[in-house]
């Protein structure tokens, strides 16, 4: 059975599962190139499909992975959740929403017919989806909708190899929802606890974000980042708004949402606050109130493997935290943990749906993410040309990647099967050496970045204990750089620049079967400086999405003026740059 996946949500995607094997899934904004892009993901249906070799009629179903939304037929760009220019019923339901949260929050009645109406005002959805599926994609299956945090947590515990584990899905909100609890056992799913969207951590720590000066639902990584330079002198003040409370539940004391939440929030803060001391406020009330959350489900049943998705767990120093409970033996966060991965979660959904379907065959053990597109030589030629580009064809161009990084050199790689999730790993990737304290300046000025979080590191998985504590249990989270982790010593004096000032730094562990040619690099450079790790960056500029197509990697090359690129064997080279490189560079090859 053939499985089409969307979302058609933000960041909208689309997946193609065939007999519970992820075959191919991106997300609309590397296609499109709006970063964050929402509504109707149509080129990613053309491209995932085109990259599986099916046509229309080998769709079996089509799985939606949110039962209430707005139907947007054409992908829509993403400017912070405050953005007023968005569409207007989006826009609509958000301030008619916010100005009836002091009432509708309050009593869980008013809730539920507040979440009633919104899913009658979406009824038409169906159809139209139904409808674009026919007309533009002649795929004439069968449409069926699935619960927003149910596909999270099929995406999560499907993929998280467990056959027994306890399912967190925390994020913003979807259907009504801002949390879930599953029990999975032997393939299936049991709901035991939810959270309502009145209550959401997820659009708290939004909140936050936008209050310190960025975009909410965009730049919450940032909040994580500049927490570590803060102190949390705010938290008492944010703990009235928001709180656990038993038996297992988290609770807004003063009922907000949208315009309504920052008018309160900025109400009771001093008008002269520090962003960073916020940011460590919200970090610290996250962890606690999201760590006695799970612990509360953790030891009422008794499990001690959890598997995790949704936004929230985009929050790599709060996947620390879960990953450090005495309760928790193993830990595994879905590697696009965003709404990008419902596209993956709604196909599983529909398959553990069929009743002649055995859910245990679900179950797998990411050995990549590897799920993007991929281009034909035919195709890198041509692009190279096109760009004016000084470019030479090199058959070992994984030893000369080493040697050059190895001599201090920046180099863009793009080569293979775009990642899957937001994470680039290796194949939409700026790699440095990890030596150079100085980097998060001058490499996030080229990429006219603004980032608080160092750069993160690859580091070759045999080298891990000696680089990372208390890595065991969350190895599989790491090799899709998920999670943080405190640095040991070696790893601080030799690896300065991703170390975070709270010593932590957040890894992607990489072994010959997940990423070969990313490994063989490594272990090259390895072999050069002794030095196990690389810094690990996303290949692309500021405000876009990942550099999916050998343009776009063209493009963002130049643009960043880095001295190197490695497109696929071959290697375009900026004198420029090289030259600007030389000026500062602290490493060169041992003996040189």
């Amino acid at each position: 059975m053939i499985v089409l996946g969307i979302i058609d949500s933000k960041p909208s995607a689309a997946a193609i599962v065939n007999d519970g094997e992820i075959i191919s899934a991106i997300a609309e904004e590397r296609l499109c190139r709006m970063k964050m892009a929402g509504g109707m993901p149509r080129q990613a249906i053309y491209k995932t499909m085109a990259d599986s070799g099916i046509t229309p009629d080998d769709v079996d179903i089509v799985a939606v992975a949110q039962r209430v939304s707005v139907f947007e037929p054409e992908p829509i760009p993403w400017n912070g959740w405050f953005d007023e220019k968005k569409p207007g019923k989006p826009r609509l339901y958000e301030h008619v929403s916010s100005a009836l949260a002091p009432y509708t929050g309050r009593f869980p009645i008013a809730r539920k017919a507040h979440h009633k109406i919104k899913s009658f005002l979406s009824r038409d959805r169906l159809g139209k989806i139904q409808q674009l599926l026919s007309q533009e994609y002649k795929i004439q299956a069968p449409v069926r909708f699935y619960d927003h945090h149910y596909c999270h947590a099929t995406a999560a515990y499907y993929t998280s190899h467990y056959d027994e584990a306890l399912v967190v899905t925390l994020d913003g909100g979807g259907d009504g929802l801002s949390g879930s609890i599953y029990a999975g056992n032997k393939g299936r799913l049991e709901l035991l606890s939810t959270v309502d969207s009145y209550n959401s951590l997820g659009n708290f720590y939004s909140y936050i974000t936008h209050l310190c000066g960025f975009k909410a639902e965009n730049h919450e990584g940032k909040i994580t980042g500049l927490a570590a330079l803060g102190k949390p002198i705010y938290t008492d003040s944010l703990r009235q708004f928001v709180n656990y409370q038993d038996p297992g539940q988290i609770q807004y004391q003063i009922p907000m949402y949208h315009r309504s939440a920052i008018n309160q929030i900025a109400r009771r803060l001093p008008l002269d606050f520090d962003r960073a001391d916020l940011a460590a406020s919200a970090q610290l009330l996250l962890e606690e109130i999201g760590i006695e959350f799970i612990r509360h489900w953790l030891r009422r049943t008794g499990l001690r493997k959890v598997a995790a998705a949704g936004g929230v767990f985009a929050n790599v120093k709060f996947n620390q935290k879960v990953h450090e409970l005495n309760e928790v033996e193993h830990y595994f966060v879905h590697p696009a943990m965003d709404d990008s991965g419902l596209s993956v979660g709604s196909a599983f959904a529909a398959f553990a749906d069929e009743p002649d379907f055995e859910p245990q065959r679900l179950s797998q053990r990411l050995k990549n993410v590897y799920f993007g597109p991929c281009y034909s030589e035919t195709e890198l030629e041509r692009a190279i040309h096109a760009s004016g580009s000084r470019a030479v064809y090199d058959p070992k161009i994984t030893e000369t990647i080493a040697i050059l990084l190895a001599q201090g050199y920046a180099v863009a790689r793009f080569t293979g099967r775009m990642e899957y999730g937001p994470r680039a790993l290796g194949n939409r990737s700026i790699l440095y050496q990890t030596t150079d304290a100085s980097v998060n300046d001058w490499l996030n000025d080229h990429l006219r970045r603004t980032e608080f979080m160092p750069f993160a590191p690859a580091t070759l998985m045999e080298y891990a204990e000696q680089c990372y504590e208390k890595l065991q249990g969350a190895e599989d989270a790491a090799r899709f750089m998920t999670i943080t982790f405190h640095c040991t010593g070696r790893m601080k004096a030799e690896s300065p620049g991703v170390v975070h000032v709270d010593g932590t730094a957040r890894p992607q562990l990489v072994d010959p079967e997940t990423a070969p040619d990313f490994y063989q690099i490594l272990s090259a450079y390895h072999r050069w400086t002794g030095i196990p790790s690389l810094i690990n960056t996303s290949f692309n500029m500021h405000g876009e999405p990942i550099v999916c197509s050998p343009e776009d990697a063209l493009r963002s090359f130049q643009q960043g003026k880095l001295p190197f690129l490695a497109i696929e064997n071959w290697l375009v080279s900026n004198m420029d740059a090289i030259a600007e490189q030389d000026k500062h560079s602290i490493g060169r090859l041992s003996g040189e």
